[in-house]
């Protein structure tokens, strides 16, 4: 008989509490929710079902609102993450905010019918655009790390109205691939993991510098178990079947509170995000870029000065013991980052 190993998401807050010394009297007031970012199509909904679109059966996202009052923030993960990889940095914020699950990552429906699918950033911004309207629409700052990160420059063109200031964690365009192949090398794993302990095996040998705690923490977020015994990544259910080029041009590492990153790694690619420079220089909103300093960050020295060059008012600030994952590595660093740029305090 199959051993089902027991998961509550909103049953795992103490441990984050716990790890990074956290005051924790009881658990923090979070739920999660879904916004529609694409209707429902009358017409081809009555089609036969093979061959309704996804985008015909209406799409949602979904996210995590912390606490009950008009959130201030909005957080958007990495590629092949989810929305409770930001969980120690809410909670050190102790702020109202919104994490969202990207398409085709988390809880969130899949991107639709977009021929790239979860890493179409351009698409990705219009989904969280219409996300940030429905659940929060007066947000003083949107927080993007990774896929996330480049989500948002994409965003702050696609609808200025939603970005008052914006935070990049270790994200900029026209990442380079050798920058990641640690990246590309961890998602190129199996499909699938006959247990719990052996993905958390995999997971570690990758990130030798977590925890053992975190990182099982951020499998059960990330992953699931199938009635079989097996586990698969949730943002594998949307994965379509892409040459290995595709596949390496934004290769993420697949877990909660592990990197992911879009990784160029063909020409094609490397255009794909490049383009994302011209919006980027266009962003006349307060913008700051938290950047880890370990040999496992994306970006290096050149990055920061085209950075600056383009947009000279931009904030940069070093994160000595953080890698790609700033939110794993340095959480509390990332949130004192967070609250002094957008709230001043």
């Amino acid at each position: 008989m199959t051993e089902r190993v027991d998961y509550d998401e909103f049953g795992l807050f103490h441990q984050n509490a716990e790890e990074y010394g956290l005051p924790f009297d009881r658990p923090p007031t979070v739920r999660r929710v879904f916004a529609d970012v694409a209707p429902v199509d009358p017409v081809a909904a009555a089609a036969p079902a093979a061959s309704v679109a996804s985008v015909a059966r209406g799409r949602r996202l979904s996210a995590l609102v912390w606490q009950d009052r008009e959130p201030e923030l909005v957080l958007l993960h990495g590629g092949s993450q989810n929305a409770h990889t930001w969980d120690t940095v809410a909670m050190a914020l102790d702020r109202p905010l919104v994490a969202v699950d990207l398409p085709g990552h988390g809880h969130s429906d899949g991107p639709g019918d977009r021929p790239e699918g979860q890493l179409d950033v351009y698409g990705n911004a219009v989904d969280v655009a219409a996300a940030i309207r429905h659940l929060a629409p007066a947000t003083k700052a949107v927080i993007g790390m990774s896929l996330g990160g480049l989500a948002a420059i994409a965003l702050a063109a696609e609808a200025p109205e939603l970005v008052r200031k914006i935070v990049l964690v270790d994200v900029l365009p026209g990442i380079k691939a050798q920058r990641a192949q640690h990246i590309t090398d961890f998602v190129a794993g199996p499909a699938s993991f006959a247990s719990l302990d052996e993905l958390l095996e995999r997971t570690a040998r990758f990130n030798p510098a977590r925890s053992r705690s975190s990182l099982r923490r951020g499998i059960l977020h990330n992953a699931e178990q199938q009635p079989d015994g097996t586990w698969v990544w949730r943002w594998a259910r949307h994965r379509r079947s892409v040459p290995p080029a595709a596949l390496a041009s934004a290769a993420p590492v697949p877990a909660a509170d592990v990197p992911g990153a879009p990784v160029p790694a063909s020409p094609a690619a490397d255009i794909r995000y490049r383009r994302l420079w011209e919006a980027l220089s266009s962003i006349t909103v307060p913008l700051l870029l938290a950047r880890g300093m370990r040999p496992d960050s994306v970006l290096d020295d050149d990055d920061e000065r085209e950075l600056l060059r383009r947009l000279p008012s931009a904030q940069v600030i070093h994160v000595q013991e953080a890698g790609h994952s700033l939110q794993g590595d340095s959480p509390l660093e990332l949130a004192a980052i967070i609250e002094h740029f957008v709230f001043g305090s």
